[in-house]
């Protein structure tokens, strides 16, 4: 024990990130392997999307010059044998929840990322090994286990961590020290750090701050004066410096919203209103299932055009509601958007989220007799939804074939980043659920 305790530091942090390689077509490989393995796969978009779209490319189709966001006809034409995959959402999450079970068997402080990445703080975990030896043991049960790959980044923060796991793909082990930033980084472009976008790379370079290095030994001033307290955190990210904890608190959502692509653009109220019902919907039981509630109705309109608005409306009491939502989003559509003009995609968003047992709610004398009512009804319905699906109780204007009914449908359709769905059930130790 004395000589594992030589690789734990005395003050400080180890962590992992831990990153699934091409995680959906890995899912797809483990579960049916004399299809997949080894071949040139993609899983094709989602159901609601009208173009098709790659979301995922595997390692050998990527050979190919396969990439994530590629247009299926456009892969075809460089991969001929590439094969195409129906997302299934379901399958994904449930992997993603075996993986997460793997490496809580190392550690607590475990946050949640994505369906397929988070980070491990095992500064406290030395009864396993050393670092190298838990990051070895953890990629190897994943792959023994559950026959997936991943990238593992071993470091003293988060942000190398998340750099390191990125350098080696797939199945790799990176350590990333402090002490190995100007060997390892500071030739990259300022874009190659983990947190800078295209955009603030490009104000960088207008300053003349081209690479890692340069933008190590900046001036903080002149950053501060350009980019505001931003400044000295880019500062000393360039220096692989970060401070935030693994965080394993589920923490409550700050917005809950849904957005659906239409096979066909549609120009009615009548077709417009039956999908912001399905829509309004889901993200009233994503919002019940957290027990909150909203006070800010967002709706998202986009033309074929590619033009988006987004329109938003206070109401005066918070509510969980779908019929407020959607009464709420109705009156906002009509309000901003021109009857006749085409639509490509709706969307609604939940904002001014806060808990329902702490919102402060106005009811007059009716609202007071009926809220406990419509409270108990709407748990009632959501408890047979989740038990029998969710198509099992539906009002008569959700019904209809456009991809706005099949939101509900949640084993053929989510996003890397929708947490909310990934645990069926609340662990015993925590009482919120997750969401992007």
């Amino acid at each position: 024990m004395k000589e594992v305790n030589a690789y734990y530091p005395v003050n400080g942090r180890i962590v992992l990130h831990i990153d699934m390689n091409a995680f959906y077509c890995s899912v797809h490989e483990a579960e049916e392997p004399e299809t997949y393995k080894g071949k040139p796969s993609a899983v094709a978009g989602s159901v609601e999307q009208r173009r098709g779209i790659l979301v995922t490319a595997s390692y050998a189709a990527r050979a190919s010059g396969i990439r994530t966001g590629m247009q299926v006809r456009e892969a075809l034409k460089l991969c001929p044998e590439l094969l195409l995959i129906q997302p299934d959402f379901a399958l994904y999450r449930e992997y993603s929840r075996r993986f997460i079970r793997i490496v809580e068997s190392y550690t607590p402080l475990v946050q949640v990322m994505s369906i397929d990445e988070c980070y491990a703080d095992i500064t406290g975990s030395k009864q396993f090994g050393t670092p190298i030896d838990i990051a070895k043991m953890m990629q190897r049960r994943i792959m023994e286990e559950l026959s997936l790959p991943c990238s593992i980044g071993l470091a003293p923060n988060k942000l190398l961590a998340k750099v390191a796991s990125d350098m080696l793909k797939p199945n790799g082990l990176t350590v990333l020290r402090r002490r190995d930033v100007p060997r390892m980084l500071w030739d990259k472009p300022c874009g190659y750090m983990y947190g800078i976008g295209s955009k603030t790379a490009a104000k960088l370079n207008k300053l003349g701050i081209h690479t890692l290095g340069q933008l190590a030994k900046a001036d903080e001033r002149l950053l501060s004066d350009r980019f505001g307290i931003m400044g000295a955190a880019l500062i000393r990210a360039a220096n692989g410096m970060d401070d935030s904890p693994v965080n394993p608190a589920r923490e409550p959502s700050k917005s809950i919203g849904h957005t659906t692509t239409l096979p066909a653009n549609i120009s009615s109220f009548e077709e417009s209103s039956r999908i912001f019902l399905n829509i309004a919907d889901q993200v009233c039981r994503r919002l019940r299932k957290q027990e909150m509630v909203a006070s800010t109705i967002q709706i998202t309109i986009r033309d074929p055009g590619m033009k988006t608005i987004t329109r938003s409306q206070t109401l005066d009491t918070p509510t969980d509601d779908v019929r407020e939502v959607y009464k709420s989003a109705c009156k906002l559509f009509q309000t901003h958007w021109k009857e006749g003009s085409e639509i490509r995609l709706l969307g609604i968003t939940l904002q001014g989220l806060e808990r329902k047992a702490s919102a402060a709610q106005q009811l007059d004398l009716f609202s007071y007799e009926e809220a406990p009512k419509r409270d108990k009804l709407l748990a009632t319905m959501d408890r047979l939804r989740d038990k029998f699906g969710e198509s099992s109780l539906l009002t008569a204007g959700m019904l209809g074939d456009d991809p706005s009914a099949l939101i509900r449908d949640h084993k053929r359709r989510g996003t890397s980043l929708q947490k909310d769905l990934l645990w069926t059930e609340k662990p015993a130790s925590d009482e919120e659920e997750l969401d992007s």
